[in-house]
């Protein structure tokens, strides 16, 4: 495993995203407990991509254009919905005092949806998995899957850095009405923004 690999997957997992955005407002809203389990479900959600990349789909989804804006549409349109339903408190950021099964349930279908309907991500692993397989490596596949396995280990415990730190500071937003409403204007609007970027996205 090459100290590239690593570093440059470091830095793309700790940049804010949709998967960092969704993990804090959970951790926000409902614990530590509940931020990891939507850093499962955002680590759940790279294995579509990373699938994709692997089989060549993502190829077929970077060559065609009416798949490629199929998928980004539907991923603008989720990140909207999440927008809309944390200004009604009913969304990543329901403040709740416990967590049942269907609760993480719930976090968990969110946070996978939200990673899998992000055509960026099949075309980002195209492009980033080849780079770190030798040219004369004798089992490429099984390299890149390895590779994959440890994107996928990072983005979990990055996540669930992020979602830890969010819970740590959440008694004192659901200790202060106040700061909770502009608390969930701001991951709206985040949302908002990460969904006009996604329009904006071109293959």
């Amino acid at each position: 495993m090459s100290i590239e690999f690593l570093v440059t997957s470091l830095i793309v997992v700790v940049a804010p995203g949709i998967g960092v955005l969704y993990t804090m407002a959970v951790g926000l809203s409902r614990g530590a407990r509940a931020s990891v389990v939507a850093a499962f479900g955002c680590t759940l959600g790279i294995l579509p991509h990373i699938v994709a990349a692997v089989t060549g789909l993502a190829a077929v989804l970077h060559a065609s254009a009416l798949a490629f804006q199929t998928l980004k549409y539907l991923g603008v349109a989720y990140l909207l919905y999440m927008a809309w339903m944390t200004l009604k408190e009913r969304g990543a950021l329901r403040v709740e005092a416990a967590e049942d099964r269907r609760s993480s349930l719930r976090i968990i279908v969110d946070a996978v949806l939200a990673n899998v309907l992000n055509p960026k991500l099949s075309i980002f692993f195209l492009a980033f998995l080849p780079q770190f397989v030798a040219a004369g490596e004798a089992r490429p596949l099984a390299r890149m899957l390895e590779l994959s396995g440890v994107f996928m280990l990072l983005t979990f415990v990055v996540f669930i850095g992020y979602g830890v730190f969010a819970a740590w500071i959440r008694r004192h937003v659901i200790s202060r009405p106040n700061v909770l409403v502009w608390m969930r204007r701001a991951f709206a609007g985040a949302f908002v923004a990460l969904g006009a970027r996604l329009a904006l996205a071109e293959r």
